[in-house]
C-alpha cells in the first residue's frame, strides 16, 4: 500500500483503509453494468472500510440532446441510491450558478467545504446539505480522455470533517475508479448517440451485431408515412432558420403523439417521416393500427392548435397528410461496403408512401389501406380504387367515416 495512505499508530489514528475498496475494484466492480447499481455497490464497500462517507453522488456528463448529466446519488441514512438526470437548462439555473458544481468544472479543482461554518451568502447547495446535518463536503473532478466534465461528491455527518488522510484517500480510490467510470460514461454515449440518430430500435439491432452490408431482418407492423405540405414553396419564401424552427416543431408534435402510443420513427427523410407500430407478443394487429389512426388525429390536431399560434404571430402553418397500412417489412443493411445505412423496405413500404401522395389529390388528412382499415374500431369509408405509382392493379383507399 502506498505508505502515505496508511494510517499512523496514535490514538487519533484513521479507522479506515480504502484497500478493501480498491480490490473491489480489481475484482466484483468490472462486471458490474449499471451506473446506479455500481453507486449503491461502491457506497457500501466505502462504509464497510470505514470511510467517514454519509453521502456518495457520481455524475458524469454525456452525450445527449436532452440529458446534460447521468447522476446517482446515495444516502447512508436509508441506503438508497436515486437518479438525476438534468438537462442542458440546470446551466441557466441558480441551482447550478454558483454551485460547487460550476466552480468544479469550470477551474477542474477539487472544491472542499465545511459546512457547519458556511457563510451567509453560502450557496444552496450548502445550505440544503447543511439543514440536512452534514458537516463536510468534498467534490473531485474526474478525468477521462474525452472530458466532458464528471465528478466525485462525498459528504458527511461526522463532527470533525474529512481528514487530510481522508481527502487523500478519496483522491486516490477517484483515480482508480476513472476507467471504471469512462466505461459507463462513453456506454450510454454510445446508447444515446445511437438513440438520437437511428433510434432505439435500429440503436439496438447495431449493437447486438447486425452491421453487415446484407444483414436483415422482418418486422411486422402498422406503418406511417407523413410528408409536409407546401414546403418547397416555403423555402422559396422564408429564412432557412424559419424552415428548420418549422420542422422541427412538426417532428416534436407527431413524435410526442405516435411515442405516447408505442410508435417509433424509423427514419428522416427530408420532411417526410417513416414510423412503425410494431406487432408483437405484447401488441395485437388491431392494437398496434388502433394506436397508429389515434396517433394520427392527436398529431392533427395538435398541429391545427399550433396553426392557431402561427397565424397570429404571421408564421407559415403546418400542414401534412398521414398514410397508413399494416404489413410485413424488411429490415436491414444496405449500402457501400464501408458505408451503410438501416432502411425498411418491401411492398407494405411502397404502398403507404402511395397512400401519403393520395392524401393530396383526394384532400383528406388521413389514408390508408383496406388491410388496416379492417382492424380499426373506428367507423370507416370506402374512397375506392386508385392507380399507385409501382404497384399493377389499382389500390382500395380507405378514411374515417366522419373525416
Amino acid at each position: 500500500m502506498n505508505k502515505a495512505l496508511q494510517p499512523d499508530s496514535s490514538d487519533t489514528a484513521p479507522l479506515w483503509t480504502p484497500q478493501p475498496v480498491i480490490d473491489w475494484l480489481f475484482d466484483q466492480a468490472r462486471l458490474i453494468e449499471s451506473q446506479g447499481e455500481f453507486v449503491q455497490q461502491l457506497a457500501q464497500q466505502m462504509v464497510s472500510a470505514g470511510a467517514p462517507v454519509d453521502r456518495l453522488l457520481i455524475t458524469l456528463s454525456t452525450l445527449n440532446p436532452q440529458v446534460a448529466a447521468t447522476s446517482y446519488s446515495w444516502l447512508k441514512s436509508d441506503g438508497k441510491t436515486t437518479p438525476f438526470f438534468p438537462g442542458h437548462q440546470i446551466r441557466q439555473t441558480d441551482r447550478y450558478i454558483g454551485s460547487p458544481m460550476q466552480q468544479l468544472f469550470e477551474t477542474g479543482k477539487k472544491v472542499r467545504q465545511r459546512l457547519d461554518q458556511l457563510p451567509a451568502d453560502a450557496h444552496l447547495a450548502y445550505t440544503e446539505l447543511a439543514d440536512d446535518g452534514f458537516i463536510d463536503y468534498l467534490a473531485m473532478p474526474i478525468r477521462f480522455v474525452q472530458d466532458l466534465g464528471s465528478a466525485l461528491i462525498v459528504a458527511t455527518k461526522e463532527v470533525e470533517g474529512f481528514s487530510d488522510y481522508d481527502i487523500e484517500c478519496f483522491r486516490k480510490l477517484r483515480s482508480l475508479l476513472a476507467p471504471q467510470l469512462e466505461v459507463f460514461s462513453l456506454r450510454h454515449q454510445l446508447l444515446s448517440l445511437m438513440n438520437t440518430y437511428v433510434g432505439h430500435r435500429t440503436g439496438q439491432k447495431i449493437l447486438s451485431g447486425m452491421i453487415r452490408r446484407g444483414d436483415a431482418d422482418t418486422l411486422h407492423a402498422a406503418l406511417w408515412f407523413s410528408d409536409l405540405r407546401g414546403l418547397t414553396r416555403l423555402s422559396e419564401s422564408i429564412p432557412a432558420e424559419q424552415i428548420l424552427a418549422l420542422l422541427n416543431e412538426y417532428f416534436e408534435y407527431v413524435s410526442a403523439a405516435v411515442s405516447a402510443r408505442g410508435g417509433e420513427i424509423l427514419r428522416f427523410i427530408g420532411d417526410a417521416m417513416l414510423i412503425v407500430f410494431p406487432i408483437d407478443a405484447n401488441t395485437s394487429s388491431h392494437q398496434a393500427c388502433n394506436n397508429a389512426i389515434e396517433a394520427a388525429l392527436d398529431a392533427q390536431t395538435t398541429i391545427a392548435t399550433l396553426n392557431h399560434q402561427r397565424r397570429r404571430h404571421q408564421q407559415p402553418e403546418i400542414h401534412f397528410g398521414v398514410g397508413l397500412n399494416v404489413g410485413e417489412v424488411i429490415y436491414g443493411n444496405v449500402g457501400a461496403p464501408d458505408r451503410l445505412d438501416f432502411t425498411v423496405m418491401g411492398p407494405a413500404v411502397n404502398r403507404v408512401a402511395r397512400l401519403e401522395t393520395l392524401t393530396k389529390t383526394l384532400e383528406a388528412d388521413i389514408l390508408f389501406s383496406r388491410e388496416f382499415a379492417e382492424l380499426l374500431d373506428q367507423p370507416t369509408r370506402f374512397l375506392g380504387d386508385h392507380e399507385m405509382k409501382g404497384l399493377a392493379l389499382p389500390q382500395a383507399v380507405f378514411a374515417l367515416a366522419d373525416a
